[in-house]
């Protein structure tokens, strides 16, 4: 669960990420080099996509406003029968506490604020 904001990061549990977040069920980790909106790409996810059972969707936080990613990054995660649902990233981080307290199979990926 995200906890908090710190700056333009996140707070999950006692760890703070200044530079963006991936998240799964089971991990929180530090999204080095995240890229701009513009430039994402799958592999930018790094295995963020590899679980099983695989992810229904994943939880795009934009920054601190709303973007939309780029139609071939999404076609891509489509592919993979992965939807791809943005928002700003405080939106995100709190889509991601209710989905998850409904136990629903997600991954998220927040940039900075």
């Amino acid at each position: 669960m995200v906890t908090g904001f710190q700056g333009r990061g996140f707070r999950v549990r006692d760890d703070v990420f200044p530079d963006g977040l991936l998240l799964s069920p089971v991990r929180a980790l530090a999204w080095a080099n995240a890229p701009a909106v513009d430039a994402l790409t799958p592999d930018a996810l790094g295995d963020l996509l590899d679980l099983d059972p695989a992810p229904e969707f994943l939880l795009l936080g934009t920054g601190a406003g709303l973007r939309q990613p780029p139609r071939a990054f999404v076609r891509a995660l489509e592919a993979r029968s992965v939807g791809v649902e943005a928002m700003d990233s405080r939106a995100a981080a709190r889509a991601w506490g209710v989905l998850r307290a409904e136990e629903r199979q997600i991954v998220a990926a927040l940039l900075p604020l």
